[in-house]
């Protein structure tokens, strides 16, 4: 395999959004998802390109493991970290299962593969990581009239993106680049399987956020909100953040003394 990317949550939304477009683009490509016949269906779907299908659970240690392996096996040109959960609801709400299955899919699973995967893409001096995150990850500041309540979800996707642009600085001047996708509400079943009707509120396709996610790839953005019209919001959160970092001292300050 050439031009080889590794999809995961490949079978439904965006996760196959991405593979359709990598597909019809000429890569070559390994897809992850749970449902080996929904894989295999893909695979037959697409006969002018290479298709290899991985069925794993990656809210599993096992299943993240299987999927490792293969990401430290193969020369990937790009890996797509898509697979997701929601699990919308406040935390005391949330299961101990739940609030796990969360954290491995959107955190563990993200990072292990990452780590996969980073080494092979340096030696060879080429390749793209993408983690799919979205705007809740922004969402932090909100207050209580802003429902559903979603703190495990939500810091999960704050996580990634701060995490993404950690390992962005280092990997400057590799030739490896890392990116996360930021997409508001999107037209897939995502919210549906959750119970939840968005059917009233505006929608971007999958398509046109796989588009402005690949387009973002080749602008050099770290950060890729492609429902975000005026970049600069973006920089002033960024700008905000390193304000708020360089401004640390080691005294006590004033308003925390008696």
């Amino acid at each position: 395999m050439g031009n080889l990317a590794l999809v995961t949550g490949a079978t439904s939304g965006i996760g196959k959004a991405f593979a359709e477009r990598l597909a019809a683009d000429g890569h070559d490509l390994i897809i992850v998802g749970r449902t080996k016949d929904r894989l295999e269906e893909f695979a037959v779907a697409h006969p002018q390109v290479e298709v290899r299908t991985i069925a794993a659970d990656l809210s599993t240690p096992e299943g993240i493991d299987t999927v490792a392996e293969v990401v430290a096996a193969e020369p990937l040109r790009m890996l797509i970290n898509n697979a997701g959960v929601a699990h919308y609801m406040p935390l005391a709400d949330l299961s101990a299962e739940q609030a796990r299955e969360i954290v491995n899919v959107k955190v563990l699973a993200p990072t292990l593969l990452m780590r996969a995967a980073v080494g092979g893409m340096q030696k060879r001096g080429t390749g793209s990581i993408v983690n799919v995150a979205g705007m809740i990850a922004f969402s932090g500041p909100a207050d209580a009239s802003v429902m559903p309540r979603r703190a495990v979800y939500g810091g999960t996707l704050a996580n990634l993106v701060a995490m993404t642009q950690l390992l962005a600085a280092e990997l400057a001047g590799s030739g490896v680049t890392a990116h996360v996708v930021c997409p508001g509400v999107v037209a897939t079943n995502f919210h549906a399987a959750q119970g939840l009707d968005v059917s009233a509120v505006p929608r971007m396709s999958a398509e046109d956020l796989v588009t402005g996610a690949l387009r973002g790839i080749e602008l050099g953005e770290v950060v890729i909100a492609p429902g975000v019209e005026d970049p600069l919001l973006l920089e002033h959160v960024f700008t905000a953040d390193l304000a708020a970092f360089d401004g640390q001292s080691p005294e006590l300050a004033r308003r925390y003394r008696g």
